[in-house]
């Protein structure tokens, strides 16, 4: 109430020139390393030379003694009282931050004394922890992810060979992420949108895109539903809430958010659930990304696979902060670092965030700590940057799949006939589904012109006519298994 009085009787006087208005909600202090007085109604005067400011209107004064209690009348001439309580208690709310004073000078430190957990339910021999709390998980779905896990491994095993013997251009594996891939995926929703890098095909292979519609990609035939004009692995699939993959890094974390933001203001029971790898977090995207989710408070997962690695950029090149998960803090999201290597644990994890994110309409980070075990693609060789024993250490111990094997093993849902079967099963369907993609056709050449109008203007018309005159001259440059009649 004495607020909104000396607001008034502010509004009416004059202040000689240099004088300035500061508001605030504190309680009545001397702050007089900067020569202010403060008033519990949240008002201080001062002028440009740090002396107290004199009004034209002596009225002013005066009337401030009737609506400022005695105890906060502290104008710059008066002597200082002393205050006996704690100013250290005392709680501040600036327009930048709400916070409380200090009298120590002190820095925050650039790292925690201790880094952050990881939460993990099973050891490396598949065997719970003392004392974790294990998610709701019968034998049917367990069964269902370690397949997903053999199907996924399978597949990039042919696929990566294929690539070594020509058979397509380009390909990249998930060997040690299988359970980021799998287990994730099992825990959201077919209803959740999703925007991904180019190492989590798993996670469309759980939605039920095939074998087949896989290899289309990669040989890029007629039955690809990019239509040859992706690399290979960059996937997409509008029925299954799969945004294409696109290699710039980072891009698609922003449009993830965007796509959350529509979710939240047409009440959807979905999120939107990105994506990344730890490289992605020096990009600018990741962090235009995580602010606009904390400020618009959007339903959005943040899943980052911390394998060490940015293709040969270790991440003590990238950043210096107790990994990824640090950084949700920053931008103030809800965050939590897990075992990216403990399917279980994965899966709990992604249950509950999804439930956060919808819910409590919130975005939330995941820092899924893992180790790429393959090369970052077929163009590297990481044995240039890693040695072999590191590499050998991560795929015989730390192994996602066998892990999650001898827990369902020991709950009587898995045995060896059952392996026997899986594995051969996978692969006979992979090269299957190879082998049938490799003898299609590839797109039409006017595919090329296609899709991005609703009739070809007059300028890609040109370019059509142009690139044939152009093949029609160098026929010998150009691949003679696109059809161009």
């Amino acid at each position: 109430m004495a607020s909104s009085a000396v607001r008034a009787l502010m509004k009416n006087s004059t202040l000689k020139r240099g004088a300035t208005f500061i508001t605030s909600i504190t309680e009545a202090r001397p702050y007089s390393q900067h020569g202010v007085r403060e008033f519990s109604c949240g008002y201080a005067l001062w002028n440009a030379s740090g002396r107290s400011s004199t009004f034209e209107s002596e009225d002013l004064l005066r009337n401030l003694s009737k609506v400022v209690p005695p105890a906060t009348r502290r104008l710059s001439g008066e002597p200082e009282k002393a205050f006996t309580d704690d100013e250290d208690s005392e709680v501040l709310d600036y327009p930048g931050a709400k916070t409380t004073f200090t009298h120590e000078l002190k820095f925050i430190p650039e790292n925690a004394a201790e880094p952050v957990p990881c939460y993990r339910l099973l050891n490396d021999f598949g065997q719970p922890l003392p004392w974790a709390q294990l998610p709701q998980m019968d034998a049917e779905l367990a069964r269902k992810i370690y397949s997903h896990m053999v199907s996924l491994q399978t597949m990039d095993l042919i696929f990566y060979e294929a690539q070594r013997q020509g058979r397509f251009s380009f390909y990249m594996t998930t060997h040690g992420e299988e359970a980021i891939n799998i287990a994730t995926a099992a825990a959201l929703s077919p209803e959740d949108v999703l925007f991904t890098q180019y190492r989590e095909p798993g996670i469309l292979m759980w939605r039920g895109f095939s074998l087949e519609s896989f290899a289309n990609q990669c040989f890029g035939n007629r039955d690809d539903l990019g239509k040859g004009r992706q690399m290979p692995v960059h996937y997409g699939s509008r029925e299954l809430n799969y945004f294409t993959i696109s290699s710039p890094i980072a891009t698609q974390l922003p449009q993830a958010v965007g796509a959350a933001y529509g979710l939240k203001m047409d009440n959807a029971d979905a999120c939107a659930v990105a994506y990344f790898g730890d490289g992605a977090s020096s990009e600018g995207d990741f962090h235009g990304a995580m602010n606009f989710a904390a400020i618009l408070e959007t339903p959005v997962v943040f899943i980052c696979r911390n394998n060490g690695w940015a293709i040969s950029t270790p991440t003590n090149d990238q950043f210096r902060s107790d990994g990824i998960v640090v950084k949700g803090r920053g931008y103030g999201i809800r965050s939590i670092r897990v075992d990216g290597m403990d399917a279980l644990a994965l899966y709990s994890v992604v249950k509950e965030a999804r439930r956060m994110a919808i819910e409590e309409s919130r975005p939330v980070l995941i820092e899924a700590l893992t180790y790429r075990v393959g090369h970052h693609s077929t163009s590297d060789d990481s044995s240039k940057y890693r040695n072999k024993a590191e590499i050998d250490h991560w795929k015989l111990v730390r192994d996602p799949v066998l892990r999650f094997r001898k827990w369902i093993e020991a709950h009587g849902w898995w045995d060896v006939d059952s392996e026997k079967k899986i594995r051969s099963e996978a692969r006979a369907a992979v090269i299957a589904a190879m082998n049938k993609a490799g003898r299609k056709e590839k797109p039409h050449l006017s595919a090329l012109f296609e899709d991005v109008y609703d009739s070809v203007p007059s300028h890609l018309k040109e370019q059509d006519s142009q690139l044939r005159e152009v093949i029609a001259r160098h026929p010998e440059d150009y691949p003679t298994d696109v059809p161009t009649q």
